[in-house]
């Protein structure tokens, strides 16, 4: 039998107020409408979508081609090779122009959907741009004790440029070009928290989110981000200890899932995509009491994953 699954002492959290969860799944998608924003295509294929005013700073150039409504790659670059040296010169293009805040070195595959093939690869920094779909992973530190269920939350560090100082989940990171959500997985488990690669390779598969946001920095281009997250249950044995190892990550706490549960629920304590992340395992472990409310959220959260 499962741990989660031994009795109501696992189940050690009463919510009345489901509202205050709402308001994350909502923030993660309040890109309701697309209207406003133009397709993007590389080889007659929609790949991203792209605001008007980015659309003027990366025009006219002979990397890109404006198709009535569209914009496209141009169609000179035909291989996967030469649709990501274009795409890198437009985002050299919008780093120039103050649209993007820095390139990242690290490429990212481009697909028309996902699981489909890879057209192009492009700098990690610039799909929010181009509304380009990214995917990433994120794994639950579990520790399951006699008194209830534990789980190791991470403090990002404090010069991160996405939610500096926020908490985050134990492992969590975007799949790079030619990576797996799993190899992904393994990586950022050494390389965030020392967690050796034959434990972390344990950590269980449970579905994924999904959601549509707009994403704006100061000064900066306005655009989206269509992410899908992969998740992942690891079970760690009592007396591991997870530590900080690339600098990401500040530090790592403990916490009862009680308090974990009231985090979410009360304070914005977490970056933005987090609390959904962590709403599907207070769902799947059966901390949230059935009823209309639970149904609701339960609901509102597989529409994420549908986007």
């Amino acid at each position: 039998m499962h741990p989660s699954h031994r009795g109501p002492s696992w189940r050690m959290v009463v919510l009345m107020d489901l509202g205050p969860f709402f308001r994350h799944l909502a923030r993660c998608n309040d890109l309701v409408s697309l209207e406003g924003f133009l397709p993007f295509h590389i080889g007659g294929r929609r790949v991203g979508w792209v605001a008007p005013e980015t659309a003027e700073a990366l025009g006219p150039a002979r990397e890109i081609v404006r198709e009535g409504a569209t914009l496209a790659l141009t169609p000179s670059a035909r291989t996967p090779a030469e649709r990501t040296e274009a795409l890198a010169a437009l985002a050299d293009r919008l780093l120039a122009r103050g649209l993007i805040p820095r390139l990242r070195g690290e490429l990212y595959d481009v697909r028309a959907e996902r699981g489909g093939e890879s057209l192009a690869r492009i700098d990690r920094a610039a799909i929010p741009a181009f509304g380009i779909a990214a995917e990433g992973v994120h794994a639950n530190g579990l520790v399951r004790r006699p008194e209830g269920l534990f789980v190791w939350i991470g403090e990002r560090a404090a010069d991160k440029t996405i939610a500096p100082g926020k908490r985050d989940t134990l492992i969590g990171g975007g799949i790079a070009a030619g990576e797996t959500a799993l190899s992904t997985l393994i990586k950022e488990a050494d390389e965030e928290a020392s967690i050796p690669a034959e434990l972390a390779a344990t950590a269980r598969p449970v579905g994924c989110v999904r959601y549509r946001m707009a994403w704006t920095e100061p000064g900066q281009a306005r655009g989206m981000r269509r992410d899908t997250l992969h998740l992942f249950d690891l079970d760690l044995p009592e007396g591991f200890v997870p530590r900080p190892n690339d600098g990401e990550v500040a530090r790592f706490e403990l916490l009862p899932i009680s308090e974990v549960v009231r985090l979410v629920r009360d304070t914005d304590d977490f970056k933005f995509n987090i609390p959904l992340v962590l709403i599907d395992l207070f769902l799947r472990e059966g901390l949230i009491p059935p009823g209309e409310g639970v149904g609701r959220l339960r609901a509102a959260l597989e529409r994420c994953s549908a986007i």
